[in-house]
């Protein structure tokens, strides 16, 4: 990517998204385009210099299609967060997910960067976790983007955590052999350097915390 192409961030307003519109507004890799519900969270960013979009995922892809048309790439970082009910789960990891990647599509926006869930192709772990419908949501959202005509990669972290970033991370192409859990802010810097090398584009990664720097690691699969 060039410093003048633009990175829409569904999610910008949460956790990993926030990180990722930091770290790519202090970069010169690419323009973060934070994608938000209200204006009233425009606040909350201190630098936009591509602007924001408003927009809500439930609306048409017609209408979505039009704000992302600008878009070089999309990265979907929105979650309904663990606390939601099932149905919530469906409406924002799944249908708005599955939306957000009809709406590239059709706005010509070629990558996308879906940030997923380590697991969300093992069903016999779906039986043993408590978000069982965030996992089912996630593996059918990734389907939908690997039957896309997207440039896409797909980034599976395994859990979250708040800890500052190390910039050291483990990839696989499942989620054997990964560590318990890995930063936010480690999961936003892979991300840039997804976008800033142009890498692993159509593949699914799993990655937790690891003892490798992050474009050494990504290298490595």
């Amino acid at each position: 990517m060039k410093p003048s192409d633009k990175v829409l961030i569904i999610g910008a307003h949460g956790k990993i998204g926030q990180r990722l519109n930091r770290k790519l507004s202090s970069s010169n890799i690419a323009t973060p385009v934070p994608f938000l519900r209200n204006a009233d969270q425009k606040a909350d960013f201190d630098q936009l210099p591509a602007g924001a979009v408003i927009g809500d995922l439930a609306e048409s892809i017609d209408t979505l299609s039009d704000k992302f048309r600008e878009a070089d790439a999309v990265v979907f970082a929105a979650g309904s967060g663990g606390d939601s009910g099932a149905d919530k789960t469906l409406e924002v990891d799944l249908e708005g997910a599955v939306r957000a990647i009809k709406a590239a599509e059709k706005a010509g926006a070629k990558r996308f960067i879906m940030v997923s869930a380590a697991g969300a192709d093992d069903r016999s772990f779906w039986d043993e976790v408590d978000m069982k419908p965030y996992y089912i949501a996630k593996h059918y959202a990734d389907e939908a983007l690997r039957h896309s005509d997207l440039d896409y990669t797909i980034v599976r972290p395994v859990q979250l955590t708040d800890e500052p970033g190390k910039g050291q991370i483990t990839v696989a192409t499942d989620a054997s052999g990964l560590e318990q859990e890995i930063s936010r802010d480690d999961v936003a810097s892979t991300i840039v350097t997804l976008l800033a090398a142009n890498q692993h584009t159509r593949r699914t990664l799993a990655i937790s915390a690891g003892d490798q720097p992050i474009s050494l690691a990504l290298g490595s699969v």
